[in-house]
């Protein structure tokens, strides 16, 4: 009966396991972004994982205080639907935050905690990402001379080595801003640990992204600068431009769904490889769809940084 009720767990936690296959887990400690969730979940890929970062607020005669020491964690949750972020700060005030996006309203809301100032009812910022890549968020607040206004927090320089935060008043018509906080944050440097892999599988993401919104400057952001792609029925293609050619859309069509699923993620010291299966949706010009699969092998290289593909291989699996 014993090894019965053993046998059962096991299963169980199997079980478990992949049908939350996206939750943070030891192979993948910030989760992965559910491919059923709404496709701003890829907002915060650049964010996910852990930064050092160095926070300075405003002193109450207005002078910036002094730098504290600052790590900031963002990471996947509710198996790949949502993000939670805390930050733990050297003085002893940590926060978090659950940040859940709505498609019928069209934006994120965040819901804000913190071991300072404990509330019944979390504050909710609103926002989402710009047209310029940075992600803005409000919340109605009046200025302590009681002039009417809202908190703004924009996130900006996301490119995968850090970011950078800020937090302003501005006045209800947009004529007086004033900044309050200010963040830094960098990520260390990428090595064969799990970082590395979430900041491949975060370029990934970014990669599809963009190919499902027909930014193809964000796509070509993931290539390293002497890259080459290897694409089926096709010779080498290298350089930015040509590379950047094969993957315009024809007039018409839509890409629907963009996806990869590695196998493996193999790092090298600043070089890594995976490789696994793609798959896809594209609304055709008389507005059906069709779907697509097929398996690809990425050879990675570290520029400036970030995780560059280098060499970038597929192949379309029939059925």
């Amino acid at each position: 009966m014993k090894n019965l009720l053993i046998t059962l767990c096991l299963l169980a936690g199997l079980s478990a396991a992949g049908q939350y296959a996206y939750e943070p887990s030891p192979e993948h400690p910030f989760g992965l972004p559910n491919p059923e969730a709404p496709p701003e979940i890829l907002d915060w890929a650049p964010l996910i994982g852990e930064c050092a970062c160095s926070s300075v607020s405003r002193n109450a005669d207005n002078s910036w205080g002094e730098p504290v020491a600052m790590t900031w964690r963002f990471k996947y949750i509710m198996n790949g639907t949502a993000i939670q972020d805390e930050t733990l700060k050297e003085d002893g005030a940590h926060s978090g935050s659950i940040r859940q996006f709505i498609p019928d309203s069209t934006r994120w809301y965040v819901h804000y905690y913190s071991n300072r100032s404990p509330s019944p009812r979390l504050p909710a910022w609103e926002g989402g990402k710009t047209p310029d890549g940075d992600i803005v968020l409000k919340r109605d607040q009046k200025a302590p001379n009681g002039m009417d206004g809202y908190y703004r927090i924009t996130f900006s320089g996301l490119d995968g080595t850090g970011y950078d935060w800020a937090g302003e008043w501005v006045s209800r018509d947009g004529s007086f801003v004033f900044p309050t906080w200010k963040i830094q944050c960098k990520r260390p440097a990428a090595g064969g640990d799990a970082q590395a892999q979430t900041a491949i599988r975060d370029a990934a993401a970014r990669f599809s992204r963009g190919y499902m919104d027909t930014d193809y400057t964000a796509m070509m952001q993931v290539y390293h600068p002497e890259a080459k792609i290897l694409p089926p029925g096709a010779g080498i293609i290298g350089g930015p431009a040509a590379i950047r050619e094969r993957w315009v859309l024809p007039e018409g069509l839509q890409i629907l769904e963009h996806r990869s699923t590695p196998e493996s993620i193999v790092v090298l010291g600043d070089t890594a490889y995976d490789y696994g299966y793609y798959q896809g949706r594209t609304r055709l010009r008389d507005g059906s769809e069709s779907s697509w699969k097929g398996k690809y092998v990425i050879v990675w290289k570290q520029h400036e940084g970030q995780w560059k593909m280098l060499l970038d291989i597929w192949n379309r699996i029939d059925g």
